[in-house]
């Protein structure tokens, strides 16, 4: 059984509830990650991100199962920052961090190996941008968004002001986890997971 797994308490982490944004306490976990810039409706680096990162999730995933490690293919995710407000700025700006979640049992080694394979079975540049980190986010407040992202405007001022009201304020990037695959799902259907550090 992965560490990952058992130590980190994921329906907390991932499945927020709708209504209610809750505080939580995120432990230092690994992640491969690829930045960019860009809008992400249009970005065709943002695609080729997320394609590379389902790529060597899934590589990954069967060479533990392989070892007998009990990982799992987590959801996309993706942090978010631009010099102006993301809510009213020109998308374009933005600057993104697309990033998906590994288990402990991941190496240096594994990752290269995943990439050897990648590479011998299809083209994708973006995997020369790979980078396996480990991330410590900390405490942060979220909530979950169902619907378009481009409704998110209303559940984001939601959580910022439970963030006001309960003494803090934030501190870091704007993080999201589309829960599912987005290229699949319906707009209506989509579920986001948005996260927002804090500080007293």
């Amino acid at each position: 059984m992965s560490k990952l797994a058992t130590a980190v308490n994921f329906k907390e982490l991932y499945a927020p509830g709708r209504t209610q944004p809750s505080i939580v306490e995120v432990p230092k976990l690994k992640f491969l990650m690829v930045d960019g810039m860009g809008d992400p409706n249009t970005s065709a680096d943002f695609q080729g991100a997320i394609q590379a990162l389902f790529t060597l999730s899934w590589g990954i995933h069967f060479a533990l199962k392989g070892a007998g490690v009990d990982s799992h293919v987590r959801p996309l995710e993706a942090l978010w920052w631009s010099d102006r407000d993301l809510v009213q700025g020109n998308a374009s700006k933005w600057h993104w961090t697309a990033m998906m979640l590994q288990p402990d049992e991941i190496t240096g080694e594994i990752l290269d190996e995943a990439l050897a394979e990648a590479r011998r079975k299809r083209s994708i540049p973006a995997l020369d941008k790979v980078r396996l980190e480990s991330f410590h986010e900390g405490l942060s407040a979220q909530v979950m968004h169902v619907g378009p992202y481009s409704a998110e405007k209303p559940t984001i001022e939601r959580l910022r002001a439970f963030i006001a009201a309960a003494g803090y304020r934030p501190r870091g990037k704007h993080h999201e986890i589309y829960i599912g695959d987005p290229r699949r799902a319906a707009p209506e259907k989509l579920k986001t997971v948005i996260r927002l550090p804090i500080v007293r």
